[in-house]
This record gives C-alpha cells, sequence and structure tokens, in this order.
C-alpha cells in the first residue's frame, strides 16, 4: 500500500529526529504510523473528514517541535464511507500491511465497533473521536480503545435537561436509525424523564437522510412542545432546514441532540438562534482554545468542531504516553494514557479511565442571536459548565467488563 507521508514542514522535522538507539524508545520500525479514518466526502465530513486529518497532522507537528521524540512519525488518511465492512477492510490492511500502529477518528458508530474489534485483536489503539455511542465504552469496550470527545450519556445531560427545565416538557424524536441514533434516543429519553418530563413517541429515518418531510409531520402530528433530533451533520442540518419549510418552527421547538459549530455555520444563526447544545468544545472560550482554534483556521479556513480539537488532542496525548512507556506496544501505552492527566487546550485535568472513557467537563451553549454575534464564528454562550464526573457514565452503573465493581 502506498504511504502519505506529513507535508513537507513535517517531513523536514520528522527526518531531524535523533537516531534510534538501543536506550531509545522501543518502537516498532523505528516509527509511529497513525491512520485517520473517518467521512471524509460524506454526511459527516463537515464535522470531522479533512478537518480531523488535518488536526492529526497539527498534533504530529508539535508534537515533534515539543518533545523532539526519538521515532518517526507518519499519517496516512481514508475514507471508510460510513460503512462497517469497508472499515474493518481498511483497518485489517493497515494494520497487516502497512503496520499501523492507532486508527484515529471513527466518525459514525458502526465503523467504530468494527474497527475497534480489529484493532484489538491485534493490539492496536483506536482513538475514537467522531462516534458518539456509549458501548464503546460501555457493553463493547476493550483494553485498545479510548473515547475521547464526547458520548450520547454526556450529550443529554446538558441539553435535554436544559430544555425540559426552559417547559419543554413533551418530547419526541426524529432518529437515525443506526446504534449512534439509537443511543442518544435512549440516553435522552433518560434525561427527559428523570427531570419531570414525557416521551410521546419517536420515528426513525434512514441513515443518512435527505428527505425528511414523512418524519417531520409524523412529529408535528404529535403535538410535542419538543421535536428531539436523534441524528447529527447532514441529516440535521436537512431537519432543520425542512422543519422551518414546512412552518413546524417556531410552533414546536427543534432540540439538535448533536449539533456542531459547522452545522450552524451551515444553517446561519437566523435558523439557529437560541437553541441549546451541549459540546465538549469551542473555538472562543478562553485564550488557549482561541490560540489553537485561529492556527487551525489558518490551515481550514473555518473553525474547529469538537471532533476536529478532540483528535489533536488524543492524538498529542497518545504520542505523549508512547514516548513516557518506552514502546508503541498497545497496551503498555494504554496505561501511560490512563496514568497521565490530559491537561491542553480541549480539557483540563482530563482522565483516562479504566473503560477508556475520557472523562472531561462538558459544555451547555445556546446560539447567540445574530445581533449578538460581533465577529466571524461567534455563535454561542456558554451557560453551563458540565463537570465531567457528572457528563459521563458514572463507573458503579458501567457495563464494561474491565471495571471491577
Amino acid at each position: 500500500m502506498k504511504r502519505k507521508i506529513l507535508g513537507s514542514a513535517v517531513a523536514a522535522a520528522v527526518a531531524m529526529a535523533p537516531a534510534l538507539s538501543p536506550a531509545a524508545t522501543n518502537v516498532s520500525d523505528a516509527i509511529v504510523k497513525l491512520g485517520v479514518l473517518t467521512d471524509m466526502s460524506g454526511t459527516y465530513s463537515d464535522l470531522s473528514g479533512p478537518g480531523a486529518v488535518e488536526a492529526t497532522k497539527m498534533a504530529v507537528e508539535d508534537f515533534i517541535a515539543k518533545e523532539k521524540p526519538d521515532f518517526k512519525i507518519e499519517v496516512i488518511s481514508a475514507d471508510h464511507q460510513n460503512k462497517a465492512d469497508i472499515s474493518a477492510n481498511k483497518a485489517r490492511e493497515w494494520i497487516d500491511t502497512a503496520k499501523v500502529d492507532a486508527i484515529v477518528d471513527l466518525v459514525t458508530t458502526s465503523t467504530a465497533l468494527a474497527v475497534m474489534k480489529v484493532a484489538n485483536e491485534k493490539n492496536r489503539v483506536s482513538l475514537v473521536n467522531g462516534a458518539g455511542s456509549t458501548p464503546i465504552t460501555n457493553e463493547q469496550c476493550n483494553d485498545t480503545t479510548v473515547h475521547w470527545a464526547y458520548d450520547t450519556y454526556a450529550l443529554p445531560v446538558g441539553t435535554a435537561r436544559a430544555v425540559v427545565k426552559q417547559g419543554g416538557k413533551s418530547w419526541y424524536f426524529i432518529t437515525a436509525d443506526y446504534a449512534f441514533g439509537h443511543s442518544l434516543e435512549k440516553n435522552t429519553s433518560d434525561v427527559v424523564t428523570k427531570s419531570g418530563g414525557k416521551v410521546l413517541g419517536s420515528v426513525r429515518h434512514p441513515f443518512p437522510g435527505s428527505d425528511f418531510s414523512s418524519f417531520l409531520l409524523s412529529a408535528q402530528a404529535s403535538g410535542a412542545q419538543v421535536i428531539g433530533l436523534a441524528n447529527a451533520g447532514a441529516d440535521t442540518i436537512n431537519s432543520i432546514k425542512q422543519a422551518k419549510e414546512f412552518g413546524i418552527t417556531p410552533k414546536q421547538s427543534l432540540a439538535g441532540l448533536l449539533m456542531f459549530i459547522s452545522d450552524v455555520h451551515s444553517l446561519g444563526l437566523d435558523a439557529t438562534q437560541g437553541m441549546y447544545l451541549t459540546t465538549g468544545f469551542y473555538w472562543d472560550r478562553n485564550d488557549e482554545t482561541r490560540a489553537w482554534s485561529k492556527r487551525y483556521f489558518e490551515r481550514m479556513k473555518r473553525m474547529p468542531t469538537m471532533v476536529q480539537a478532540g483528535d489533536y488532542s488524543a492524538v498529542y496525548h497518545y504520542l505523549k504516553a508512547i514516548k513516557a512507556a518506552g514502546t508503541d506496544e498497545a497496551k503498555a501505552v494504554m496505561a501511560k494514557m490512563r496514568e497521565m492527566p490530559v491537561n491542553d487546550f480541549f480539557a483540563k485535568n482530563g482522565k483516562v479511565r479504566v473503560d477508556g472513557r475520557m472523562v472531561h467537563d462538558m459544555y451547555l451553549a445556546q446560539v447567540k442571536k445574530p445581533s449578538e454575534s460581533k465577529y466571524p464564528w461567534d455563535y454561542y454562550h456558554i451557560r453551563e459548565v458540565i463537570p465531567g464526573d457528572e457528563a459521563y457514565i458514572p463507573l458503579s452503573e458501567s457495563k464494561c467488563p474491565l471495571v471491577k465493581k
């Protein structure tokens, strides 16, 4: 398989890395190989896709510049087309032929679950950012997978709780008909009922979708105050656009249960103002997030989503763990990833638990009115910081076989 080496600046930096010596890091083939497997052109390409590849390259560049490792680093990438079989086959090819050490991003739950299994069987690391379902670190967890940016348990802790508190008591779900959508609907339903609301029903749409008219009409007929969109990316964007076209909003309100800044940018503030969402990252939150995001913007001409920022953070932490462990052997690296705290622009005092969940604060955001936005990409009010220990499934409730009760 032909390998894609990093750009000239990174290649030059890699070439200057000191020669491997017997006392140096024991890296197989004297090179760490990262494979970014993502949706490069489909439903999730804006929130992940090429931006995930670029964020990974940035992490490698910064790690080389700051940590000066004694091993080389290579990044390759591929489009998994949101298909589990393509993802699993590509993972096998990369590991067996290209000697890939870690597979990065894995947007779409079905692809993540398929790759996690292959990587674990072959003792390789999966750094999951794009996929969101809780089984990744719950029922189907394994000891070489890390789940970084968010999950479907954390999202409704912010959004659904806030919407019910604001008076949105009755809900109806429009749900992407695959593992992610099912997980998000279930987790959100639990939060709605615990918060004093009720669920009137749901309807499931094919993934990916384009025509949401029949599903929106079912939601309209339910009379629910809130239509919960248990989907993401282009599916969420199209749902919101068509709800406005059919006059469903503002009579009924929409809750985007997984919305990204790329979605808000695509739709515009007129269509999204006032909506609540929960995110693991916002570019304009503080000086540190702004500094990194502006560097990303210079390369991509758009601000990063939490998935893309999370890819950088996870890759950098993984590379630090290799240096600290003195090897790229998966289980030794995972032990170091759990041992070391995560302190960067993405997370402060983050921690990788035994189940592979990286626990960090989440943020309840509300989309600004057009009149409140003062400069490009100034889209959110941060209404609440949700501590990591509240945002994620407690280990006492975990079904992960790695967790000893």
